[in-house]
């Protein structure tokens, strides 16, 4: 899941000097990103590579790993007890952070004495300058991650200028997510919905109808960090070019958010909400609440992740479906917002050999591939050739897979707009989109807004 979910702060005020972009938290099964498709090692070195001198060998002396998570996802805890379970000398101490807290500490905390070796990165571009992360290059050829599909570890690499996507890797993911619209299947059968749809005119038409049988149509957060970007940026994603949405997120020159097709998603949402399509009182609902309510059959559609399959199935055992939120014409394109949930390895890390073992072994072990299904929900990733644990056929993680798998086959993965800096989501996104569902923000006010804050991000 990005980010943006949990919200951000701004870094505290010794690292405040440098603008913080930020990587997104989870989650799609091999995230393909349509505008950066580097080779893996391509690109730069830079003072921060480390010495070349790794092991690929585990040993047998008690190691105790730090490890800095994000607070309310088990995944990352799941995972370091069935690699104790398999390698008993190797224990780990894992400390949790709401993630806005993470935000703001990981600077300090790869910086002192006892930086963790294994790390939840909140930001990524900063920490590189810093030389507080530790490029993973040696470790890639290495362990043979160059088998990795090339785009599955893009958004991961970080070159000389600061750009992401190309350049020396400094992460990999712990699951590869996707994003689209869960649905009630009983709700969807009280209105009729027979099928997912194939347009975003027939999913508006599906909205109006529920509207019209008592049903709410789509139930999103938007209480401190704009739940509702994720049904904004499905549009924007579907109106615009996605090459253009990725080249705005990875600060290529010349990239604008200011666009007839960023208006146009605006407009939408603008409409969606004057229809009573989201909650009455989405800027008051916080993820949780959102979660809950869905769970509770108290709308049809909620727009998320693939990280909430697992509970959901359990939630809402065979009532719950998913989709890909559709192209404008049925024979569009399938695009969607996706990302790894990011981890590295701090640049002071006292075990980074055996924090990489770790890292290739999430990717690599058939248990640690079914813990990333299972308790992630999401693809795990890692060599082409290994074959996705199947997930229980007609569970919502069934579908979650496939979606996943279709958008790869499309090369339909962006990255999350909320992700642009490390502060536009806290600053523009969520402010400015709070505003337009109620009626005191434009469409276009909107986009020239979030434009305006990113400018003025990238000029600090």
């Amino acid at each position: 899941m990005y980010e943006g979910m949990t919200g951000r702060t701004t870094p505290p005020p010794c690292w405040g000097s440098r603008r913080a972009r930020v990587i997104p938290a989870v989650a799609v099964p091999l995230a393909l990103l349509a505008a950066a498709c580097s080779a893996p090692g391509s690109g730069d070195t830079d003072s921060a590579s480390g010495d070349s001198a790794v092991s690929t060998s585990l040993g047998k002396g008690k190691v105790t790993l730090q490890m800095y998570a994000e607070t309310g996802f088990p995944l990352a805890k799941a995972l370091a007890d069935e690699f104790t379970r398999q390698h008993p000398n190797v224990t780990f101490k894992v400390r949790e952070d709401q993630f806005t807290v993470l935000v703001e500490n990981a600077p300090r905390v790869l910086a002192g004495d006892n930086a963790p070796d294994i790390i939840r990165l909140p930001t990524m571009v900063d920490l590189v300058k810093d030389g507080l992360l530790k490029n993973l290059d040696p470790y890639v050829k290495a362990y043979g991650w160059d088998k990795f599909p090339a785009s599955q570890l893009a958004q991961l690499r970080v070159d000389k200028n600061g750009q992401r996507g190309s350049g020396p890797l400094y992460g990999t993911g712990l699951g590869y997510s996707v994003t689209g619209v869960f649905f009630n299947k009983d709700l969807a059968k009280k209105i009729g919905m027979t099928r997912p749809p194939t347009t975003v005119a027939e999913f508006e038409g599906l909205l109006a109808k529920a509207k019209k049988d008592g049903v709410q149509p789509i139930v999103q957060f938007n209480k401190n960090t704009a739940g509702i970007n994720f049904p904004y940026q499905a549009l924007q994603n579907q109106f615009a070019d996605p090459a253009r949405v990725n080249d705005w997120v990875f600060q290529k020159p010349g990239a604008t958010f200011d666009t007839p097709a960023s208006v146009k998603a605006a407009q939408t949402i603008e409409k969606w909400a004057k229809a009573g399509y989201f909650t009455k009182d989405a800027n008051a609902m916080d993820y949780t609440t959102m979660v809950g309510d869905f769970t509770k059959g108290r709308g049809l559609f909620m727009f998320n992740g693939d990280w909430e399959s697992a509970n959901l199935d359990t939630k809402m055992p065979g009532n719950v479906g998913f989709f890909l939120f559709p192209a404008e014409t049925a024979t569009g394109r399938l695009v969607a917002m996706s990302s790894p949930n990011t981890f590295g390895i701090g640049a002071r890390a006292k075990h980074p050999n055996e924090a990489a073992f770790f890292l290739n072994w999430l990717h690599t072990d058939p248990k640690a591939r079914k813990i990333l299904v299972d308790v992630g929900g999401s693809s795990p990733g890692g060599p082409a050739g290994l074959a996705v644990p199947e997930a229980k056929e007609g569970s919502v993680l069934a579908s979650t897979l496939r979606a996943s798998q279709q958008l790869a086959a499309e090369n339909g993965a962006v990255d999350f707009t909320a992700n642009a800096t490390g502060s536009i989501f806290a600053s523009a996104i969520t402010p400015e989109l709070q505003k337009l569902v109620v009626g005191q923000q434009t469409p276009e006010g909107y986009v020239k807004a979030v434009q305006k804050e990113y400018e003025k991000e990238l000029s600090q």
